[in-house]
């Protein structure tokens, strides 16, 4: 008998999380409320329950890109960004040199970057190599 009122919790549960109406937005709030207990009591043992983590280098440099070409006047096309562990590369050419020191500050602004290779130069100098 006890084992058949299990098997019924469990498809009465099934049925509550994967109902097609409103299953999804049940799902949801089970994840928050998880989530969200387990961040209080990391929060009461003293521990942080969120860590950051260094964002993967594909993530990073989509990361910046972003960021930089949020502006319309940036020659998307003519600027290359690449990240390895955390250090931002900028290659490309650029009109004016202003724009060259904008880009490597907004750049360094973004989250998980650690450092920045600015090789951006100007219509007639040749590119830098470091």
């Amino acid at each position: 008998m006890l084992r058949k009122l299990r098997y019924m919790a469990m498809g009465a549960t099934i049925a509550y999380f994967f109902d097609p109406q409103n299953g999804g937005q049940r799902r949801a709030a089970l994840r928050e409320r998880v989530s969200g207990a387990a961040r209080k009591r990391a929060e009461s043992l003293g521990q942080t329950a969120s860590v950051e983590t260094q964002p993967d280098d594909v993530t990073l440099a989509h990361k910046v890109e972003t960021e930089i070409f949020r502006d319309p006047e940036i020659p998307k096309g003519r600027i290359n960004v690449n990240a390895e562990n955390g250090k931002v590369f900028l290659r490309g050419e650029v009109e004016e040199p202003e724009l060259i020191r904008d880009l490597e500050q907004r750049t360094k602004k973004v989250q998980g970057v650690q450092e920045v290779e600015n090789l951006l130069h100007v219509p007639g100098t040749p590119a830098p190599t470091k």
